[in-house]
């Protein structure tokens, strides 16, 4: 039975969220089928996400989550390898509304448990309800036999920082300091949940992300750690490229950043696409009542690095575009001693997110 924690926070017990890049045991999905969020009844993106999971299998064992109505199409998709549970939720992004694992040096595992509101809730939410969403973490907590800490008054989303495993956090103002999530509590007592539930000592601050409508700047389109005292962001000298201005102030900032250990960042450039990825088929999503309508013609916040670093593998968004191999090889550069694997995952980025938004790790313990 896996139980609340009241009263104590992780860095209290000595818990800490390791980093994507330490050892992992399983990655958790869940199954898209939304019509008023997917083209064509989903089932590209079906595609898709089967695509991905296939590739993350190679490396770490995946178990799929999926609402009762698609139990049985779940599954006969999906390679007998990869677990298929039914678990109720609103859409199919786990990285988000999922639990954040945390270890200690004992072997044991706990998690956090959000608050979640869609991105933004009533102010500039994507989609309501989102009740089942906020309930899912603590359903996987239970397969997991995980104790959680429940956070009923701070909202966040795991698509919103990244940690080095070593004391630091990196994030985005324009996210965390969003109106839709915690406009009661000040930057300094942001920094304070971040740190006390993550376990960490210095918090980075990035200004933007580029995906200002959706998720509100979340910083695993922009920049991540690769290893303890460096990262990894996107860059482009190209000024006509709609993310030329966020790249180029991010790359300038990390620069100038030290990480908790008093480490100066060593920075890698990643790619952006060589030209914006626009939505199409979106005369085949459902407009609904409750769900903002997506539009031919909408760019589309296609980023390589919302990739998921995994064991021994690193899977990468790739788009149809000229760049697609050159975000692979300055990958491999960054990555010597993992495979890159490249999945096309454009239906995925119709939908509003990418490999990193849709899986969930759990650390090896």
């Amino acid at each position: 039975m896996a139980n609340r924690i009241i009263g104590t926070t992780p860095k209290q017990d000595m818990y800490r969220m390791p980093a994507e890049y330490e050892p992992q045991r399983r990655i958790y999905m869940i199954w898209p089928q939304r019509t008023d969020n997917w083209r064509a009844g989903a089932k590209p993106a079906q595609e898709a996400y089967t695509n991905v999971a296939k590739a993350i299998s190679e490396f770490t064992p995946v178990t799929m989550l999926t609402n009762s109505n698609q139990f049985v199409n779940a599954r006969n998709r999906l390679p007998a390898d990869i677990k298929v549970v039914e678990m109720s939720s609103n859409d199919a992004w786990v990285r988000d509304c999922g639990p954040t694992f945390l270890i200690n040096d004992k072997g044991k595992l706990r998690a956090c448990d959000w608050k979640f509101n869609a991105w933004g809730g009533l102010v500039d939410g994507l989609y309501f309800p989102w009740d089942a969403d906020d309930t899912l973490a603590e359903k996987v907590c239970e397969l997991e036999d995980a104790d959680s800490y429940r956070l009923d008054n701070f909202i966040l989303e795991g698509g919103s920082f990244h940690v080095d495993g070593q004391g630091t956090v990196l994030t985005t103002e324009m996210c965390l300091l969003s109106e839709g999530r915690n406009s009661h509590l000040s930057k300094e007592e942001i920094e304070n949940y971040l740190c006390n539930y993550l376990n960490c000592d210095k918090v980075l601050w990035l200004k933007d992300g580029i995906d200002p409508n959706e998720t509100n700047g979340h910083v695993d389109d922009v920049a991540c750690f690769v290893r303890p005292g460096e990262v990894a962001c996107i860059y482009t000298d190209d000024e006509n490229d709609p993310f030329y201005g966020v790249a180029q102030a991010n790359y300038e900032a990390l620069l100038n950043m030290r990480d908790a250990k008093g480490r100066k960042l060593k920075v890698h450039k990643v790619c952006t696409t060589a030209k914006p990825v626009l939505l199409k088929g979106a005369e085949t999503i459902d407009i609904v009542e409750g769900t903002i309508p997506r539009r031919n013609g909408e760019m589309c916040i296609a980023s390589y690095l919302n990739f998921l670093i995994t064991n021994g593998g690193v899977i990468v968004p790739q788009y149809d575009d000229e760049n697609d191999e050159l975000a692979i090889s300055q990958l491999r550069e960054i990555f010597p001693d993992k495979k890159v694997v490249g999945v096309r995952t454009k239906e995925i980025v119709y939908g509003g997110g990418n490999i990193h938004c849709i899986t969930q790790q759990v650390p090896e313990t």
